[in-house]
């Protein structure tokens, strides 16, 4: 009698191995996904930055130059 009430608990067993494994398999996937994911947004943010940071000097440095005058008269 314990030779076949050892094999479902064995299955069972099996199984659930096999279920746990799927499981931290499929956490260590979900956790990779957001560092990349993370690192992804903090890259984007810093070039945001620094695309701001450029536009920003290169407005004032338009807004530094002198106007000319236009011209007004026959050609």
């Amino acid at each position: 009698m314990t030779a076949t009430s050892k094999k479902p608990r064995d299955q069972a067993e099996s199984i659930f191995s096999k279920a746990q494994t799927q499981s931290m398999s499929l956490n260590r996937i979900i956790s990779e996904q957001d560092a990349v994911s993370e690192a992804r947004e903090a890259k984007t943010a810093r070039l945001r930055e620094l695309r701001l940071e450029k536009e920003a000097d290169e407005m004032a440095a338009a807004a530094a130059l002198p106007v000319l005058p236009k011209r007004v008269g026959k050609r």
